[in-house]
């Protein structure tokens, strides 16, 4: 099927789908005599619609209620850290302590490989390392970085921004680890495409510790079933739905507004992802650098503003960051709250932004790591450090009327100039619009892992993931919401794992690829 078949069929179908509302809703009456009928008709139809959506609700609950029992368990009463935060966290530092450091020793070498300076074009792989980078971060750079921190904040104080920095320094490490792993088991095809992530080196390098077939292709099964999962919903309908409240936020409640904003945002997603991970690598490598630079621009502008009050609130930070609410609020607040929204602070030990650097262009494995490596410190110590100074020299934090979450940062941007919000719902759209595109290249790498890479099998996927973008615009579905941040949490689980078992290797790599480093036996591009 060529691209242009494609896109045409693409179109119709988000065409088709955008009809549906009409079809089962629009009543109309030729008289006054009918009018009765059809309203009688309208309620009967309104109240089956209602029982089912109520009884879908109540099945998606009870999944939910349990899989959050397991996922969101605390093992110590005394200390309110549920088990997948301990996870994450404890994570994280074993990778930061084994790879000794490398967050900071290596900061400066992931810089120069990003601009290009070791980028062989010869080299296997799709995209260029910048590419690959700005696609993960357009799935990892979401709506958390907006809600999430202010909701930390609301919670433990100012002081958790310190925390969210803290988990962002470790994080990096926990994300160079997973990405290495992704670009040594990654398979490349005859035609130069690529298939890689976590269900590729836990089946193949589990198997290569000794771990038996069943197991080791088990753990990349439940990987890529939840990664699915977690596509269509966090990924995707929550997205939608946010972006959608940022259109209506600008224009007003206009009718049919969400039927028809979610149909072009579907076709503009389609527009992107038929073209694959080249097309999402070339659309993001703009998009990343805008909707970054547009909000950092705005929050600059905030604390220039706002400058007097800087020096107080950084000494505010210091000294609430050892209280016991600074510490709850930067755990629970950040990777709990905004987890549960799915949009993870920095994704580092999911492993959904290793399915996006196996892409890259290089032979050297331990390079593409150091480029991920980048991710969680763009995300948490950059961009989300920026919102909270925001919420903080605002005075948004401790104003009650500000609420929490998104509408206390919305309340910190109009607080400083009235037409502020409307910079905030221009971010909010992009920020969504990117994590879609991203998502749908992890779910269908996790599709393509379980049912094939048959065309057909790829189409499918690609038209299911269009549809689920029109009904998360048009759907108020919290269980289904909830439901796929759930699975995208527990993508950890099996990762991480995986991820402490194949350490060594990466160590092995990482010596390696260090010792020709300070040898200066790598050939310089620019």
């Amino acid at each position: 099927m060529s691209s242009r078949t494609q896109k045409l069929f693409v179109f119709f179908i988000c065409l088709f789908l955008s009809g549906l509302s009409p079809i089962a809703f629009a009543q109309g009456n030729e008289d006054g005599n009918t009018v009765t009928e059809q309203n009688a008709g309208v309620a009967n139809e309104e109240t089956t619609t209602q029982s089912l959506s109520e009884s879908i609700d109540a099945q998606f609950g009870f999944i939910v209620e349990n899989m959050a029992k397991v996922l969101f368990w605390v093992p110590v009463q005394a200390v309110p850290i549920p088990l997948i935060v301990l996870i994450l966290f404890c994570g994280s530092l074993f990778f930061t302590i084994y790879h000794k450091w490398l967050n900071i020793r290596g900061f400066k070498h992931a810089i120069d490989i990003t601009r290009g300076r070791y980028d062989n074009p010869n080299d296997p792989g799709e995209i260029s390392h910048f590419q690959a980078l700005t696609s993960a971060l357009s799935a990892t750079v979401g709506l958390g970085n907006i809600a999430g921190v202010a909701v930390a904040i609301h919670t433990g104080g100012p002081g958790a921004v310190i925390w969210m920095m803290l988990i962002g320094l470790l994080g990096m490490t926990a994300k160079f680890n997973e990405c290495t792993l992704a670009m040594v088991y990654r398979k490349v095809r005859p035609d130069g495409t690529v298939d890689g992530g976590p269900m590729h080196y836990l089946e193949i390098g589990l198997q290569e510790r000794g771990f038996p077939f069943p197991v080791a292709k088990a753990f990349g099964l439940v990987f890529a079933l939840f990664c699915i999962g977690g596509s269509f919903g966090g990924g995707n309908m929550f997205q939608a739905n946010q972006a959608t409240s940022a259109v209506r936020g600008m224009l007003g409640d206009v009718a049919g507004i969400n039927w028809v904003f979610g149909s072009v945002l579907a076709f503009l997603v389609g527009l992107v992802i038929i073209g694959g991970i080249k097309r999402i690598g070339q659309v993001t490598e703009k998009i990343i650098p805008l909707m970054c630079g547009i909000y950092v621009l705005a929050g600059l502008v905030i604390l220039v503003i706002h400058i007097k009050q800087v020096p107080d609130a950084a000494v505010l930070i210091v000294r609430s960051c050892v209280s016991p609410e600074a510490a709850y609020g930067g755990f629970i607040g950040v990777l709990v709250q905004g987890i549960r929204r799915a949009v993870f602070s920095n994704e580092a030990g999911v492993g959904s932004a290793a399915i996006a650097h196996a892409a890259a262009k290089t032979d050297e494995p331990v390079r593409e790591g150091l480029v991920a490596m980048l991710g969680p410190f763009i995300d948490t110590v950059v961009i989300c450090t920026m919102t909270a100074l925001v919420v903080i020299v605002s005075g948004a934090y401790n104003t009650p009327e500000a609420g929490q979450g998104v509408e206390m940062t919305r309340w910190a941007f109009s607080e400083t100039l009235s037409w502020f919000p409307t910079i905030l719902n221009i971010s909010v759209f992009l920020f969504a619009y990117s994590t879609m595109i991203s998502w749908s290249y992890y779910g269908e790498k996790a599709w393509q892992y379980i049912f094939g890479t048959t065309r057909t099998a790829i189409i499918i996927y690609r038209i299911i993931f269009l549809g689920f973008i029109i009904l998360g615009a048009v759907a108020s579905l919290d269980n289904v919401i909830e439901f796929s941040d759930l699975m995208i949490l527990s993508m950890a689980f099996p990762n991480i794992i995986g991820g402490v078992i194949l350490a060594p290797r990466v160590k092995t790599l990482l010596e390696d690829y260090w010792r020709r480093y300070k040898n200066n036996e790598f050939v310089v591009y620019d």
